[in-house]
């Protein structure tokens, strides 16, 4: 048997976020870090069952691991160890270091050695303490330090000189087309049309939620149908056709959230629905589009 009660013992709701964001900024995609805590989720339920001290540690661990491995398979990644010698640092707790971390651009954590970007990314920005980080990265307490050290000195000379500027923003005109036509149709409310410009196998991701293919997709606008007030414009997420959307009550002209998709011979081949993830709107790289 899997075991249940280690994954019980979390709070995933509270958890999710928190994996999600490490994971955006140790592979800089928002979208390469939800298959990621997919993964480490569907890893930690088929794992054998053993007693977990610390569950949520354990948790990030998988995680991390997996992070480690998309990064190896892009030939980016370095050992993980650093070369200097391991030191400390008189204090650790700098306001002025976390606040630089919390506002880098993913980019500029991309610059980091791995060792570094996870002990920035888990002390500064998801505040957990070096006992913590040592434990989630299967390291020492001193190389924790360092790494946090040397990792917040790179991060500060990077500071302003990564943005967001390789986003491409620009689509082919046909790509451009239907996204304008589904957005068209998804403000109208026409979702019988919509339904029509679905391909046969078209897949399904309602994050967090559910996964469909095929016909039962179609079901999916169904919610979207049964109130008023959404609002949606084109745009691009990490350079992919999306849809971005306002939830009724929203902030004009913010989005709250955003469906990426992608098309096969003029029809929706997938569908990547956030509704229920909106947490990876804040790390997003997007641009609207004026079509």
């Amino acid at each position: 048997m899997p075991q249940p009660s280690a994954l019980l013992s979390i709070d995933l709701e509270r958890l999710r976020p928190r994996l999600h964001r490490y994971c955006t900024r140790m592979v800089g995609s928002v979208l390469d870090a939800e298959d990621i805590v997919q993964d480490a989720l569907v890893r930690a339920l088929e794992s054998a069952d053993r007693p977990i001290d610390n569950p949520e540690g354990w948790l990030f661990r998988i995680a991390h691991n997996l992070a480690l491995d998309l990064l190896r398979r892009r030939a980016r990644a370095p050992d993980m160890r650093d070369e200097d010698d391991v030191d400390l640092i008189e204090d650790a707790h700098d306001e002025q270091a976390r606040r630089e971390a919390t506002s880098a651009s993913l980019p500029a954590f991309m610059r980091l050695p791995p060792a570094q970007r996870s002990a920035v990314i888990l002390f500064d920005v998801l505040d957990y303490s070096a006992d913590e980080i040592g434990d989630i990265l299967g390291t020492t307490v001193p190389a924790v330090k360092s790494a946090l050290q040397r990792g917040r000195g790179r991060l500060r000379d990077l500071a302003g000189h990564y943005d967001a500027a390789g986003t491409r923003t620009a689509l082919p005109d046909a790509e451009r087309r239907l996204l304008q036509r589904y957005v068209d149709l998804f403000n109208a409310r026409d979702f019988d049309t919509l339904r029509e410009m679905l391909a046969a196998d078209v897949r399904l991701d309602l994050v967090n939620r559910r996964r469909l293919q095929g016909a039962a997709v179609g079901e999916y606008f169904t919610r979207y149908g049964q109130s008023q007030g959404w609002a949606a414009w084109p745009g691009l997420v990490e350079g992919r056709p999306a849809v971005l959307i306002r939830r009724p009550g929203g902030i004009e002209a913010r989005p709250d959230y955003f469906v990426v998709l992608g098309w096969a011979e003029g029809h929706v081949s997938s569908i990547r629905d956030f509704l229920f993830a909106r947490y990876a709107m804040a790390d997003a790289a997007y641009v609207s589009l004026s079509i």
